[in-house]
């Protein structure tokens, strides 16, 4: 992850310094997050995947050009993420959890003209997450703040993965897009306990509009 950022970050200072064209964009729209658990050792190798909460995201970005069709693409997202955990067929409880996490991704965009309505563009790229505040909600009504930190009953406050996007930019600037966060950072302070080890990772999948200006 160190070396994807500093190879980005490396393209992102050639491009500012080669008088590349910049612009600017916003885009808004809905999540779809989950939480991936997985389980392994001794034996042991499962994952297990909760439902997906209603979310939100709210995002700005710069696109800087080191070529026509081609831009690194750093940006600042609020973006909310969590899961939800469904537990009543086992005699349990329904726990929904919600985070709201501010995300630095830096893509690397590719824009594909189809003549004068505009472009399809494809992009990837690393993010860094710091979640801001979270809440955990039971079916019974109860609600608790997420506590944040590196204790064994909380979540890690870091984030990290990668993003990808698909989208089709109108001519006038509007567009449409899809994404996906991968995170890959382990969420859970965790300590394995005879060779079995936990890890948690967020999963977001998002639609969205926006305005490129």
């Amino acid at each position: 992850m160190k070396k994807i950022l500093l190879s980005l970050g490396a393209a992102f200072l050639l491009a500012a310094g080669a008088n590349a064209q910049v612009s600017y964009g916003v885009k808004a729209g809905v999540n779809l997050p989950k939480q991936v658990v997985k389980i392994s050792g001794s034996g042991v190798n499962a994952s297990v995947e909760s439902g997906t909460t209603t979310s939100f995201y709210v995002s700005g970005y710069a696109n800087i050009f080191a070529a026509p069709n081609f831009a690194i693409q750093p940006g600042l997202s609020l973006q909310g993420k969590g899961g939800e955990m469904d537990m009543t067929d086992l005699g349990g409880e329904k726990y929904t959890t919600n985070i709201m996490s501010l995300d630095i991704p830096v893509n690397a965009v590719y824009y594909i003209p189809t003549g004068n309505t505009g472009s399809v563009f494809v992009g990837a790229g690393p993010y860094v997450g710091f979640h801001l505040s979270g809440k955990d909600k039971i079916s019974g009504g109860e609600s608790y703040d997420v506590e944040f930190g590196s204790g064994e009953d909380e979540t890690k406050r870091v984030d990290f993965g990668l993003n990808f996007q698909l989208g089709y930019k109108l001519a006038n600037g509007f567009l449409i897009n899809g994404g996906y966060g991968l995170g890959l950072a382990n969420l859970l302070n965790f300590e394995a306990e005879q060779g079995v080890s936990m890890k948690g990772h967020n999963r977001v999948l998002s639609f969205g509009v926006g305005f490129e200006f």
